[in-house]
């Protein structure tokens, strides 16, 4: 996890941005971020009216540690630079840009938050970028698209999407999505940026949902995308790491110090040798145990 990343992404839902009172709800959730929706879950005859609930909850509603987000349609539609305007005011702590498909469509909404910004005489870079990678192009382009502009802290898979893009067949094993999971992860890792693996649609199917945070876990994700209250325990503990591991990543790190003091490069744990790449995932831990507030 990169040192720019302060927060914590275990868990972040979709809440549609037509719906105040889903919006309000999401507040009380526990939630690490809500993304407060102006694209798919909003139909196309209430996506002006999302704006200006969007802007009234960013304005009116304690979301206390839970993270604002909205997600802006994509740059094609010819919406996005209005849904920018209506939001912005409410100054959210981030934009999801949807159909992330190259550098120029990070560069272009950078470009209009930041004019905002100095319009309104703000700090710029305050508000952060999320990606949404969900077509073959944006894997073609992804390392690119990583580098486009210094607002970019994580990057989320669209599984569904990319599916419907690549022509790939859609399984409950997900086995089919091995390769470009494992590449967002790779290029978040690069790059210092958070991976968040792609939502579960049968939000009811708790062992499901358990099984593909696991492999999310296993394979480098940070966190998950929602779509559901009812998927919010099983994720977020999901990404947490347990006490035990938070005790002995510490021990990891208080040893290694321990012996760069003794003028050693390795050192012994439980009868295992330790050297820097374990000391490096023990580090990982803790960063992740600190962003949750788990930990100081």
């Amino acid at each position: 996890m990169s040192g720019k990343i302060t927060r914590a992404r275990r868990a972040l839902m979709y809440v549609p941005g037509s719906d105040e009172r889903k919006i309000i709800k999401s507040t009380s959730l526990g939630l690490d971020g809500a993304i407060l929706d102006l694209e798919d879950g909003v139909a196309f005859n209430r996506k002006d009216e999302a704006r200006a609930t969007i802007r009234r909850a960013l304005e009116n509603v304690d979301f206390g540690r839970t993270e604002r987000l909205v997600r802006i349609n994509p740059l094609y539609s010819g919406r996005a630079e209005e849904d920018l305007e209506a939001v912005l005011p409410g100054r959210p702590d981030a934009i999801l840009i949807p159909k992330t498909d190259s550098p120029q469509i990070v560069s272009a909404v950078d470009d209009l938050i930041s004019a905002f910004e100095q319009n309104r005489g703000w700090d710029t870079g305050a508000i952060a970028l999320l990606l949404l990678i969900e077509s073959a192009a944006a894997f073609v382009n992804l390392a690119d698209i990583c580098r486009a502009s210094p607002r970019v802290q994580a990057l989320v898979f669209g599984a569904e999407d990319f599916c419907a893009d690549a022509g790939v067949t859609r399984t409950i094993e997900a086995r089919e999505l091995l390769y470009v999971r494992s590449a967002l992860v790779m290029h978040a890792a690069a790059f210092g940026l958070q991976a968040i693996d792609m939502v579960q649609v049968n939000y009811l199917e708790t062992s499901l949902l358990t099984k593909e945070c696991r492999d999310a876990v296993e394979l480098g994700f940070t966190g998950k995308t929602m779509v559901h209250p009812a998927q919010i325990e099983v994720v977020q503990r999901a990404f947490t790491p347990s006490q035990e591991l938070i005790n002995y990543a510490r021990e990891i790190v208080d040893g290694a110090e321990a012996a760069q003091r003794d003028g050693r490069g390795v050192f012994t744990h439980e009868g295992k040798l330790v050297d820097l790449p374990v000391v490096k995932r023990a580090e990982n831990i803790l960063a992740r145990a600190r962003a949750a507030g788990m930990i100081t």
